[in-house]
């Protein structure tokens, strides 16, 4: 067994430019994380499977991108203003970022948004006008979020800007239950499809007095990370308090029609994920320590028999999905052949390609093993030959001959 810990893991993303401390030159500032060139191929990676999931392979879903600054009444009204706190002392700490919006005398103050369902409901009339949309159906949003945490801790688990994933799942009153299990099972399909280890995970069933105020029913989804077990996501039932607020605050009717004709402010079942939380715990899913090498795998391979670190990352959220090398970066027949391969698979495989031509071959597969590249393709003398190329899997180190006109279809 791999031992995972965060040392570890901070190191490998440092190195393999995967998260860096925001303003690192300045000596950084706490609770902020910036995403390097394969940190945001991943991140992009996840996204786009959760939008496919929850939204474009669903009838009942649609999408929107909200403000991050909203009318400040609306986080008054969501209770945002009066409860959106934590202990710091003998007082309390509202932990939303106030901002100010305009000039001089006129200035408005304002907040970034802490969460994103509030742009939802917000829109929710929007939509329903624009889309007229049957019960049940749901509003997904995903964007960056704000709290100014007394003390954020633990990499990017506990930081004051993040990135959600959110549903608002609108649903008659009386069916709340059945819609609350079925997005429970969506919740658990979502990690095993990002490729987060399903024995890390627990369900833990929120109590009374340690619920969100606008909620009934809460499920936290708590992972195994290497600093104790800990919220993933979440699931919750809001009722009807989000839109019932707004539509008292603002004036503006929330209700919509039903389809027996009758007036009807939907209550809502709210799967939230944060894609940072869902990151690190992806890097411990996925973080694996083995000895590759010896005659099997070493022979005419240019690896040799030692300890390496690699990334057992799924193919649909692989940052690299493939990469190609010149077996000799000082042959120009091979390098041409090579450009002409790596050229082939950027334009048909979905996801990045990369080249690489620096060191020895090991070294170079070895660096592909820790950002979880699944394939490496070599082109080699034989290459010249028959048209076939070295087909390597990052899991086992196993290698084999694949046509060069095989290959797209071999990697898909």
């Amino acid at each position: 067994m791999t031992e995972v810990t965060m040392e570890k893991i901070v190191s490998l993303c440092k190195r393999r430019g995967f998260i860096y401390p925001g303003s690192e030159i300045y000596g950084g500032f706490s609770g902020f994380w910036d995403y390097g060139p394969d940190g945001i191929e991943l991140k992009n990676n996840i996204k786009q499977l959760w939008w496919r999931m929850f939204v474009q392979d669903r009838d009942d879903m649609c999408g929107i991108d909200s403000a991050i600054i909203l009318n400040p009444r609306a986080w008054e009204a969501s209770g945002h203003v009066s409860g959106f706190a934590d202990p710091l002392g003998d007082t309390m700490f509202n932990t939303m970022f106030a901002t100010s919006v305009g000039a001089g005398e006129e200035a408005t103050i304002a907040y970034l948004r802490p969460e994103t369902a509030g742009g939802i409901f917000l829109n929710f009339k929007n939509v329903v006008d624009s889309l007229h949309p049957k019960l049940p159906f749901g509003i997904a949003q995903i964007g960056k979020a704000f709290r100014n945490e007394i003390a954020p801790r633990d990499f990017v688990f506990r930081s004051r800007e993040f990135e959600q994933m959110e549903i608002e799942y609108f649903v008659r009153p009386g069916e709340w239950k059945a819609a609350f299990e079925e997005w429970r099972t969506n919740v658990h399909a979502f990690n095993e499809a990002v490729g987060i280890s399903a024995d890390s995970m627990h369900e833990l069933e929120v109590g009374d007095g340690d619920r969100a105020h606008y909620s009934k029913r809460t499920i936290d989804f708590e992972f195994d990370f290497p600093f104790g077990r800990k919220e993933l996501c979440g699931l919750a039932y809001r009722t009807d308090f989000d839109l019932s607020a707004h539509d008292k605050v603002s004036g503006q009717s929330l209700a919509m029609q039903d389809e027996d004709g009758q007036s009807i402010v939907p209550h809502v079942i709210e799967p939230s994920f944060g894609i940072d939380r869902t990151i690190l715990a992806l890097f411990v899913s996925a973080y694996t320590e083995d000895e590759l090498g010896g005659p099997a795998s070493a022979q005419d391979s240019g690896e040799t028999k030692e300890m390496r670190t690699y990334l057992k990352f799924n193919r649909a959220v692989a940052p690299v999905k493939a990469a190609v090398f010149p077996l000799l970066k000082n042959k120009p027949e091979l390098v041409a052949k090579a450009r002409e391969v790596y050229q082939v698979l950027k334009k048909q495989i979905v996801g990045k390609v990369m080249w690489d031509d620096n060191g020895n071959i090991g070294k170079r597969y070895r660096r592909q093993d820790e950002i979880g590249t699944p394939a490496c393709i070599t082109i080699d003398f034989q290459t010249l030959e028959d048209d076939t190329v070295t087909l390597r899997d990052r899991d086992t180190g196993g290698q084999v001959r694949v046509k060069i006109d095989e290959l797209v279809y071999t990697l898909k």
